[in-house]
């Protein structure tokens, strides 16, 4: 499977990228702007589609109910040099299933996630599956 994305810049602040019929503005402004993402953020977009994807690719192999999904993420970066030293994140899901479900649920998003997988060879991505309404401990 191969994919293909085409990024243009439009001026000094910013640029765009297409990939099949949609097409995403991205923040290449060195100043940064409020209303596109930058390329952490596009990075970190990537691993919550994966993971809600996952989730998706999941529901009918497990038979499981989920009624809702929602992906947080964070990054930290380094500045000498530049680069991600951590991705935390978590996954709230709304469903009736069992904690050994939803644990089932979580190992097999991770382990099975194009993004995560390729991502965490070069990052350590740690985080937690809960469901709404439980509280973290």
């Amino acid at each position: 499977m191969e994919y293909r994305v085409t990024a243009r810049r439009i001026d000094g602040h910013g640029s765009v990228v297409m990939a099949k019929e949609a097409e995403v503005v991205l923040d290449t402004d060195p100043a940064g702007r409020r209303d596109a993402m930058n390329p952490v953020e596009l990075l970190l977009s990537a691993l919550a589609a994966c993971m809600l994807k996952g989730i998706e690719r999941m529901i009918p192999m497990l038979k499981m109910q989920i009624d809702g999904a929602e992906v947080s993420l964070m990054a930290v970066r380094q500045d000498a040099p530049p680069k991600l030293v951590s991705i935390s994140y978590e996954i709230v899901v709304d469903s009736p299933e069992t904690e050994q479900r939803l644990n089932l649920l979580h190992r097999n998003v991770l382990k099975y996630g194009t993004i995560s997988n390729t991502l965490s060879l070069a990052v350590p991505i740690e985080g937690v599956l809960r469901r709404s309404g439980a509280s973290l401990s």
